[in-house]
C-alpha cells in the first residue's frame, strides 16, 4: 500500500541507508508506484515512501523555502483552503506548516507523513483524526520505526515477527485487531490523530491533536435544520472529492451511499465512468440498478465480473491479498482485490459511498464471532473469548464515535488497503464537516425513515425513483412494499443457501447436488459464494493448504476437529464457510508474516 516507511535514531548505523532500502522494497509493490527516499543525519530522519503515479502524493519531498524543513506526505488533503479543487500539487502543505506548526490541525483527508525541521531542530511525525492512513510503529531503546506496512519494519527487525496472542484472538473474533494492536509483539498501531515529536532521535511528546469529545459535545439539531446542515455541507464538500488530475471513475452499486453523491453532485455527461462488480450466475440488483444510475445520469458503465478467471487465480490472489493485509481481512476478501486490478484499468482513482451508512444510519459492519467448538486449543480460545469483552467495551462509546473512530480505521482498514495498493480512493463520508454535522442528528433521526433516501430525491426525483437492491425508495404504495418485502426475502434466502446455510439443509442439498440448486438461489445479491466454491472450484486448493501437515500441526489447533471440519465441507455434507475463511486466513498469516512459519 502507497506510504512511508523510515526509523528515527541518532545512534550512527553503518548500514542505515541498506536498512532504509529494504524497508521500501516491501511496499514497492507496482510498476505504477513511485517512490523515494530523503536522509536527514543531523535529525536522524531516515525516510522512504511510495505513492500511485500521478497521485496527490507523488512528487515527495517537499521543502520550506529555506530548505529548512522537509515534508514527506501520503494521502489526500480536501480542506478549503488547500490546493484542492486545482491541480496536483501539494506544495501549500509545506507553507502551511511554515505558518503554523500544528497546521496538521487543518486538514481534511486520510493522511500521514513526516516533517523534519531542522531549524527546529526536531521531527513531527502524524496522521489524520480517525487513523484511516494506517501507519504501523515499533519503539526500541535506540531507534523508533515506523511503516504503512508491518512489513516493512519486519525486514530490519525480523525478530518482532512473533505472534501476539491477543491479536490474533480479536483478528479470529473479529476479522480485525482492536485498540490499535496488531498481530505482532511489539508493534503497534499509530493512534488517530497523533503528531508525535522527535529530538535527538527520540520521541519528546506524543501529543493528540484531535478527540470525538469535541465533536460529542455539540448540541443536537431539530429535523429540519440537521437536514438542510446536512445538504449544505455535501453541497459545499463534495466538489473537492471529484478535483485533481488523476481519471476519476465511481463504483456503481444498488445501495443508497453513492447514489446520495451523485445526487448532490451530479457529473457532466460522459465524464465519470462507472462500473459495478457482478458475479457468475446472473445480473445481481446492484448490477440491474448500477446500469439505471449510469443511463440516467449519461455515464460510460462497465461490468466486472466476478468469476471463472477469478477462481482459476484464487491462490495468487489469496496469498497477495494476506500480505497486503496483515491480519486486517480475511482471505474472501481476494475478489476486492481481483476487481481493484480491473477498476485500475478504468480510472486510477475512485469515488466510493463506503462508510455513508455507517456514519448517517450508525450501521455495524462487524460483531465478535465465535469459532467452532473444539477447533481451537483451550488456551488460545481464551483470547478469542477475550476480544468479545474488549468489543462490549467499545460499544458502550458514543454510536458515531464507533462507526468513526473505531469501526472504520481497525474494520474497514483491510478493505482500504486492498483498493490503495492500486487506487486513489476518495471517500466524502469521511469529510471531516460531514462527520462532524452528523453528530448533531437528532435523538429520533434513525427512526423517522432515512435521511439519504429525502437527500437522493430532493436532489435528483429521477434518481429516487430507482429502488435500492433491498428495495428502498421508488413510490410509495403497497406495490413499493411488495417489492421491497420481495427483495429482502431473496437477500435473506440467498445468505441461507450461501455462507448462512445451517447444517441440516447442507445435507438436503447435498442430496440434490445433481440438481445445481444455487443457479436458482445465488446471484441476486451477492457476488462471491464461497460456500459451494470450497466445496467445488476451490476443494482441491482448501484441502491443499488445511490439511497440509504442517497446518495441522498448529499449536492452536485441534488437529481432528480441522480434518472432520475440512472434509464435511468438501463432501458437501456441512457448511463451514466461515471457519474456512478463517483458517485459511491464519495460516497464509502464518507462513508469510509470522515468525516460525
Amino acid at each position: 500500500m502507497p506510504g512511508i516507511v523510515g526509523f528515527i535514531s541518532k545512534s550512527a548505523q553503518s548500514n542505515a541507508v541498506f536498512q532504509l532500502q529494504e524497508m521500501l522494497k516491501t511496499i514497492d509493490h507496482e510498476a505504477f508506484y513511485a517512490s523515494g527516499t530523503l536522509v536527514d543525519g543531523a535529525l536522524g530522519l531516515h525516510v522512504g515512501w511510495t505513492a500511485l503515479k500521478g497521485s496527490f502524493s507523488e512528487k515527495m519531498p517537499l521543502y520550506d523555502s529555506q530548505r529548512n524543513a522537509k515534508l514527506v506526505f501520503s494521502g489526500e488533503d480536501y480542506s478549503d483552503d488547500g490546493g484542492w479543487p486545482g491541480e496536483c500539487e501539494p506544495q501549500y502543505l509545506i507553507e502551511r506548516y511554515g505558518r503554523d506548526r500544528n497546521f496538521v490541525t487543518s486538514l481534511n483527508g486520510m493522511f500521514h507523513g513526516v516533517v523534519a525541521d531542522r531549524a527546529r531542530g526536531d521531527i513531527t511525525l502524524f496522521n489524520d483524526r480517525y487513523g484511516m492512513h494506517r501507519l504501523y510503529y515499533h519503539e526500541s531503546k535506540d531507534c523508533f520505526y515506523f511503516a504503512s506496512e508491518v512489513k516493512a519494519i519486519l525486514a530490519v527487525r525480523p525478530e518482532l515477527g512473533a505472534g501476539d496472542p491477543r491479536g490474533l484472538g480479536e483478528f479470529v473474533a473479529c476479522s480485525c485487531v482492536l485498540e490499535n494492536r496488531t498481530i505482532l509483539q511489539g508493534i503497534y498501531v499509530l493512534p488517530a490523530a497523533s503528531r508525535w515529536t522527535f529530538r535527538n532521535g527520540r520521541c519528546e511528546a506524543k501529543h493528540t491533536y484531535f478527540t470525538p469529545k469535541e465533536w460529542e459535545a455539540q448540541g443536537l439539531l431539530s429535523e429540519e435544520p440537521y437536514y438542510e446542515e446536512l445538504r449544505s455541507v455535501l453541497s459545499r464538500r463534495l466538489p473537492s472529492y471529484f478535483a485533481g488530475s488523476q481519471r476519476l471513475g465511481i463504483a456503481m452499486t444498488g445501495g443508497l451511499d453513492t447514489r446520495v453523491i451523485l445526487a448532490c453532485h451530479p457529473p457532466l455527461p460522459g465524464d465519470l465512468p462507472s462500473y459495478t462488480f457482478g458475479g457468475m450466475f446472473r445480473d445481481s440488483h446492484d448490477v440491474r440498478i448500477g446500469r439505471k444510475i449510469a443511463g440516467v445520469l449519461k455515464q460510460p458503465h462497465t461490468v466486472i465480473e466476478v468469476g471463472k478467471d477469478f477462481l482459476k487465480q484464487f491462490a495468487e490472489y489469496a496469498e497477495r491479498t494476506m500480505r497486503l493485509t496483515e491480519g486486517t481481512v480475511d482471505v474472501y476478501r481476494a475478489s476486492d482485490l481481483y476487481v481493484s486490478s480491473k477498476v485500475r484499468e478504468i480510472a486510477p482513482a475512485k469515488i466510493v459511498g463506503t462508510y455513508g451508512s455507517e456514519i448517517v444510519r450508525q450501521a455495524v459492519m462487524f460483531k465478535p464471532a465465535q469459532p467452532m467448538a473444539g477447533l481451537f486449543d483451550p488456551e488460545f480460545l481464551s483470547q478469542v473469548q477475550r476480544a468479545g469483552e474488549t468489543y462490549r467495551v467499545l460499544r458502550t462509546q458514543h454510536p458515531v464515535t464507533f462507526a468513526a473512530f473505531s469501526q472504520s480505521p481497525w474494520y474497514h482498514h483491510g478493505i482500504l488497503a486492498i483498493e490503495q495498493s492500486h487506487l486513489t480512493v476518495r471517500s466524502p463520508f469521511m469529510d471531516n464537516e460531514f462527520v462532524r454535522t452528523v453528530y448533531r442528528a437528532p435523538e429520533r433521526s434513525l427512526s423517522n425513515g432515512d435521511v439519504r433516501l429525502r437527500l437522493i430525491k430532493d436532489q435528483s426525483p429521477e434518481l429516487g425513483r430507482i429502488r435500492s437492491d433491498r428495495g428502498m425508495g421508488g413510490d410509495a404504495g403497497l406495490a413499493s412494499a411488495l417489492v421491497r418485502s420481495c427483495r429482502e426475502f431473496s437477500f435473506k434466502a440467498e445468505y441461507a443457501y450461501d455462507y448462512g446455510m445451517p447444517q441440516r439443509l447442507a445435507r438436503v442439498d447435498h442430496t440434490f447436488s445433481r440438481l445445481r440448486l444455487e443457479r436458482l438461489f445465488l446471484g441476486r445479491h451477492k457476488l462471491t459464494h464461497f460456500r459451494v466454491w470450497y466445496r467445488d472450484q476451490l476443494s482441491d486448493y482448501v484441502r491443499q493448504i488445511l490439511l497440509d501437515p504442517l497446518t495441522l500441526s498448529r499449536p492452536y489447533l485441534q488437529r481432528r476437529t480441522l480434518e472432520s471440519l475440512v472434509e464435511s465441507h468438501l463432501k458437501g455434507t456441512e457448511n463451514h464457510t466461515l471457519a474456512i475463511h478463517k483458517l485459511l486466513s491464519l495460516e497464509l498469516l502464518q507462513r508469510h508474516l509470522l515468525k516460525g512459519n
